[in-house]
C-alpha cells in the first residue's frame, strides 16, 4: 500500500509533467496566451514551475514540502523532456527523450520505496544526490552533447543507437524495479550492516537470474543514457566508472550478506551469478 509521502509525490509528479505540457497544447489548439504574455515560450515554462513552487511553499512544511518540491521538478522535467522529444529540431530530440528517461528513473526510485519499504523512506530515496561523482557525470554527459551537437549536429540525430540506448534504459529500469518489488522490504539504497529480525534471503523471482538485479539492471540503464545521447567518450567512461562502483559495492555487499546468511548465501552463490560482466562477487575459499 502506498504511503501519504508516495501518494503526495505521485500527485505532484503528475500535476507537474501535465502543466509542463500545457503551453504548447494551447499553442496547437490556437490559443495564443502563452504568447499573449510571454515573448519566450521558455518564459512562460519559467513563471509556471515558479508558481508551483510558490504553491508548495504556501501548502507544505518539513518532509512533505522536500518531498513534494523533488516531485515536481522531475514531474515537470519528464514534461518538458516528452515535449522536446516530439518538437524540438532533430538534434534536440535525443537530449529530450534522455531527460525525461532519467527523470523517471529518479522519481521511480523514490516510488517505489514508498511502496515496498515506506519505513526507510527519505529524501535521499530519490538518489538526486547519489554522490559528487554521480553529479558529475551527468554534466559531463551533458557538456560532452551540447559541444559535439554544436560541431556535429548530425551525430545527434535519432538513430539505431539512440533508440537502442532508450530500450536499454526501459530493460535495465525495469530489473531493477522487479528487483525491489522482488526483494520488498528487504531492499535498501544504503547496505545494511545489521540483519533485522524480518531480513531474509531472496533467492527468487528475477533473482534466480542474478544475485543482483537491482545493480545490473542500473548498470545497463546507465549505458543506455548515453547512447540515448550517442556520446561516445561518456559511454566508456560511465561503462568504465559504473563497472568499478558495482565492482566494489558487491563486494561489501556480499560481505555483509555471507555474515548475516552464511553457507545459505554460499549455497546461492554456487548456483547463481552477479549478472555484471567480468564481477565474480566475493567468495569465501573454503
Amino acid at each position: 500500500m502506498l504511503c501519504y509521502d508516495g501518494k503526495l509525490s505521485l500527485f505532484s509528479f503528475s500535476v507537474a509533467a501535465v502543466i509542463a505540457v500545457i503551453p504548447e497544447i494551447l499553442l496547437k489548439l490556437e490559443f495564443d496566451v502563452p504568447r499573449t504574455y510571454f515573448n519566450n515560450i521558455w518564459l512562460a515554462h519559467l513563471f509556471q514551475y515558479g508558481s508551483l513552487n510558490f504553491l508548495l511553499l504556501l501548502a507544505f512544511r518539513g518532509f512533505s514540502y522536500q518531498v513534494a518540491v523533488r516531485a515536481v521538478f522531475l514531474g515537470y522535467a519528464f514534461g518538458l523532456g516528452i515535449l522536446v522529444s516530439l518538437i524540438a529540431p532533430l538534434s534536440w530530440k535525443m537530449f529530450g527523450t534522455y531527460a525525461a528517461v532519467l527523470a523517471a528513473f529518479h522519481y521511480s526510485e523514490f516510488l517505489s520505496i514508498a511502496w515496498i519499504n515506506p519505513s526507510t523512506l527519505s529524501i535521499d530515496s530519490f538518489i538526486l544526490n547519489h554522490s559528487i561523482a554521480y553529479g558529475v557525470a551527468a554534466c559531463s554527459s551533458w557538456i560532452e552533447f551540447v559541444i559535439e551537437r554544436q560541431y556535429f549536429p548530425e551525430m545527434k540525430e535519432p538513430s539505431s543507437i539512440s533508440y537502442f540506448g532508450l530500450i536499454l534504459c526501459i530493460c535495465g529500469d525495469t530489473l531493477r524495479k522487479l528487483a525491489m518489488f522482488t526483494a520488498k522490504h528487504n531492499f535498501n539504497h544504503i547496505v545494511q550492516s545489521e540483519k533485522m529480525d524480518n531480513h531474509e534471503l531472496i533467492t527468487y523471482g528475477v533473482y534466480r537470474l542474478c544475485r543482483h538485479p537491482s545493480y545490473m539492471g542500473w548498470f545497463y540503464w546507465s549505458m543506455g543514457t548515453q547512447l540515448i545521447l550517442q556520446n561516445p567518450f561518456c559511454f566508456l567512461a560511465y561503462t568504465v566508472a559504473s563497472w568499478r562502483f558495482f565492482h566494489d559495492r558487491i563486494l561489501i555487499e556480499e560481505i555483509t550478506l555471507l555474515n548475516f546468511f552464511g553457507q545459505d548465501y554460499i549455497n546461492y552463490q554456487k548456483e547463481v551469478g552477479t549478472g555484471l560482466p567480468f564481477i565474480s562477487g566475493y567468495k569465501v575459499n573454503l
